[in-house]
């Protein structure tokens, strides 16, 4: 039997799913915003930076609405999202 938690770590990774059918795979998708608020900033701001703003959004709504499951989703699928974006990024063999 499933806890609470397993049952809701499952359905942020259908979420992750239903939303890289919608948007694209996340790292290009994060890489594409990063491009367009440097422009917006007129300074460098990487994927990263972007998944952590990004956190940042949700955890502020969060702290509105701590109920807002909508939000919780968001942060475990960005704070994944962060993973594959390190992970993606250390040398070959690390």
């Amino acid at each position: 039997m499933s806890t609470p938690a397993e049952m809701f770590l499952k359905h942020v990774a259908n979420v992750i799913a239903e939303r890289s059918t919608q948007y694209g795979d996340a790292p290009g998708n994060m890489t594409a915003i990063a491009q367009r608020w440097s422009a917006t900033l007129g300074r460098e701001i990487t994927p990263a930076q972007v998944v952590l703003c990004l956190l940042d959004l949700k955890l502020a709504r969060l702290a509105h609405d701590p109920a807002h499951e909508d939000s919780a989703v968001d942060v475990c699928g960005y704070a994944a999202l962060l993973r594959e974006l390190i992970e993606a990024a250390k040398p070959e063999g690390r």
